[in-house]
């Protein structure tokens, strides 16, 4: 009997789309206590998936969830531009993020997604697309924004040198958006705070988040991976340096 060979890429992503969907039906009716312990187990789970994976990528999912959180407290209470439950920003958004920027990742570097990347693209912009031209045709509420976000999205895909990342982000925060809105978790008001653009619940291009939080994450990880690897380089030329003047005195004496 042939064994079916472990894929850590497809183990994360299902761990991830389980967890959401587990986490967003349970908090449902939780307590402010009680979504500080879902809050705990997300951070938990987010920890365990992230020790199987190089330093670089752990630091770039830590600074990816930092960023996003950062977003999370502009748009939600400060601008309004949606609001959760409990009106507030739930303990295990932040972890959320980071949970859901690893499973794009991983999505992307499953062998099926690697191997049929342009079509992987290509359905992401066409669904898209077609999600878009719904919102601000037939949609009960106009989704201008979705369909400005969208361009977004789509100028992500086509230009950028890892499409297959935002590709599998634009299908794995659909997941989440569809099911956060329709649970209740959260709600999109129905125009941005000037009054200008209206907004479908959820937006249509809410993957260009992530797209940007991968962008702003991937430079400051190299920046900080960068200062690490010339601390890290400093401190070795010190010990050498020490080293050397300790064992200089030392060998005077044996002449």
């Amino acid at each position: 009997m042939r064994l079916i060979a472990f894929d850590r890429n497809r183990f994360v992503l299902a761990v991830v789309l389980v967890w959401i969907a587990l986490a967003l039906a349970v908090d449902r009716g939780t307590s402010l206590g009680e979504q500080y312990a879902i809050g705990a187990i997300t951070w938990g789970l987010l920890a365990c998936l992230l020790a199987g994976e190089p330093p670089d990528l752990r630091r770039q999912v830590l600074v990816a969830a930092a960023f996003a959180t950062l977003g999370e407290f502009v748009a939600a209470p400060l601008l309004g531009f949606y609001v959760y439950r409990l009106e507030n920003v739930p303990s295990f958004v932040p972890p959320g993020h980071g949970l859901v920027y690893l499973a794009a990742i991983m999505m992307a570097r499953m062998p099926a997604v690697r191997q049929h990347r342009a079509l992987a693209c290509r359905a992401a912009l066409v669904l898209g697309g077609l999600w878009a031209l719904w919102g601000v045709t037939l949609a009960e509420r106009t989704d201008t924004f979705g369909l400005l976000l969208y361009g977004i999205f789509a100028l992500f895909v086509l230009r950028s040198r890892a499409p297959a990342v935002y590709a599998s982000a634009f299908f794995i925060t659909a997941f989440l958006e569809l099911m956060g809105t329709a649970l209740g978790t959260w709600t999109w008001a129905f125009t941005d705070p000037t009054g200008t653009l209206g907004i479908g619940n959820p937006p249509s291009g809410i993957a260009a988040a992530y797209c940007v939080v991968d962008w702003v994450a991937l430079r400051i990880t190299r920046s900080l991976s960068a200062a690490l690897a010339a601390g890290a380089a400093r401190i070795r030329i010190v010990t050498t340096a020490e080293r050397r003047r300790r064992r200089a005195p030392a060998s005077m004496e044996r002449r």
